[in-house]
């Protein structure tokens, strides 16, 4: 099922589209893959735009709907680019308590940069989560995979000058 020359996309090439055919190809007769498909989708484009969202229903002989629909529901799905770094921000009690407000505005004050979005040029994510579970290391964030505790409006910054 080679169509790519039909599909332009700015964020999705044709090695990736290659790749979600295969995934398409692969899963189209199983009934109940739709998750396995968007995620494995995913994966290759790093989030679910619209016109693939489109692709798949038509790959998967899916409603448009139904697709979307999945898409929507789950947090783990994105319709929107993501940063190549997730900095997640906790607002949970002890972290409000202790400042991560005051953290939260130097990010967006040096980024340009509000919760749920990315940078322009895709460097950054912003997430603020309920609680991350790290509270005697309040006010905690976390840029990827990396716990960054004790955090403050002035260390934040050249936290996150590491992440290039």
């Amino acid at each position: 099922m080679t169509v790519v020359a039909q599909h332009q996309h700015p964020d999705i090439t044709d090695e990736m589209w290659n790749r979600i055919d295969d995934v398409i190809a692969a899963h189209c007769t199983q009934p109940g893959s739709i998750i396995t498909v968007l995620r494995l989708c995913q994966d290759t484009v790093g989030y679910l735009p619209i016109e693939l969202l489109e692709y798949v229903s038509r790959g998967m002989n899916l409603a448009r709907s139904e697709v979307f629909g999945v898409a929507t529901f789950y947090s783990l799905f994105s319709l929107q680019p993501k940063g190549r770094h997730t900095v997640k921000v906790c607002l949970g009690t002890a972290c409000y308590v202790k400042g991560i407000k005051e953290v939260i505005s130097r990010i967006t004050n040096k980024y340009q940069l509000e919760e749920g979005h990315t940078t322009e040029d895709r460097r950054f994510s912003l997430e603020a989560v309920r609680c991350l579970g790290a509270c005697g290391l309040a006010p905690v964030t976390v840029v990827d995979n990396d716990i960054h505790g004790g955090m403050s409006s002035d260390k934040v910054i050249n936290v996150l000058e590491e992440y290039k």
